[in-house]
């Protein structure tokens, strides 16, 4: 069953024009299967009443009425092998606010609506769930990630929404995207972002301060293992340069990418520096079973930052050197580097 307010409308965001066709979720689905699958189909819910950027007043969806069409939802789910679930934000609940009447910013980032009712319904029920996450900005979703098997962010995908997204469910190819921010558990955890300083995330009473989603994470249909960390000089002078390796392996059953990263951090400095930086990263390719070495440059300029008298330079001293699939610290593989003073 195919389920959400955001499963046959179009997610474009509010600065795109009109394309000449749009191939919702629902349409690409059907499409890609055609008569040799019953693909069901419900709202669920909605988002805002209309959902266009053009709307200036944003008028919240009537609670009776969502739970009732909810109800019905569960329903169509009950029948269903799987609910591929469409859902997240529309272009009003992400846009900019130019005026009184036309809003745009939030004081939360969770879900708008009734759409984690919707989610905790169908939950219930014990259908797999594979959630479809359209937003024009990051998301607290802590509750559908503990209830859906697995997550698709889509943001805005363009014309070809329903086609992507159907040859992506299944299995035409493998995933291999990675966030370009951190994903927060909650608006209390904001600022949320991988390079903060020592002295930060102290923590917070009853909660954890790590990040939903870290940046640099992100799932793909194979699985793969980076070791042997190494370096190919591990002392070097201020100015000279040196190389990280690793070994990447698909461990899987299936083709896929992977993004090994690199992040630096200076140990100890003039000034105080982020806990890491990323400095790095490379696509690879890689066959089920096949092993590749990747290799990641480190020169001056990967080491170097302006300094109190504000002079960008390298000073001597240790540099972790961490290498892995994202920013979090259970991803990454570290070593150490020695730079020696001119």
């Amino acid at each position: 069953a195919v389920i959400g307010p955001n499963a046959d409308r179009q997610v474009l965001g509010g600065y795109s024009g009109v394309p000449l066709h749009y191939t919702s979720v629902l349409q690409g689905i059907r499409e890609r299967l055609g008569d040799t699958v019953r693909v069901d189909y419900h709202e669920g819910c909605k988002i805002t009443i209309g959902g266009s950027w053009n709307q200036d007043e944003v008028v919240p969806a009537d609670p009776d009425e969502d739970r009732v069409s909810i109800a019905q939802a569960v329903k169509i789910a009950a029948e269903a092998d799987v609910v591929i679930l469409a859902i997240g934000g529309n272009e009003q609940t992400s846009r900019e606010a130019w005026a009184k009447n036309h809003l745009g910013d939030r004081a939360d980032l969770e879900m708008f609506g009734r759409q984690d009712e919707l989610v905790n319904a169908l939950a219930a029920i014990g259908k797999p769930i594979v959630a479809l996450l359209f937003n024009g900005r990051p998301l607290s979703i802590r509750n559908l990630g503990e209830k859906a098997q697995a997550i698709f962010e889509c943001w805005y995908l363009g014309q070809e929404t329903g086609r992507v997204v159907a040859e992506a469910l299944f299995g035409d190819y493998s995933p291999g995207g990675k966030l370009p921010m951190t994903i927060p558990r909650s608006v209390g955890h904001v600022p949320a972002y991988y390079n903060y300083k020592p002295s930060a995330r102290r923590g917070y009473l009853f909660d954890s301060a790590d990040p939903l989603f870290a940046f640099g994470f992100g799932l793909s249909y194979t699985t793969f293992a980076v070791d042997d960390i190494r370096l190919t000089k591990a002392r070097i002078r201020s100015g000279e340069s040196t190389e990280v390796l690793v070994d990447v392996k698909n461990t899987g059953r299936r083709r896929g990418d992977e993004v090994i990263q690199m992040y630096i951090r200076d140990v100890v400095s003039s000034v105080t520096r982020p806990v890491k930086e990323l400095k790095g990263f490379e696509r690879v390719t890689l066959d089920p079973g096949e092993s590749r070495t990747v290799t990641l440059e480190i020169t001056p300029d990967r080491l170097a930052f302006y300094d109190i008298d504000m002079q960008f330079r390298v000073e001597p001293g240790q540099f972790r050197v961490m290498v892995g699939t994202s920013s979090r610290d259970q991803d990454l593989q570290t070593v150490v580097l020695e730079v020696e003073g001119e």
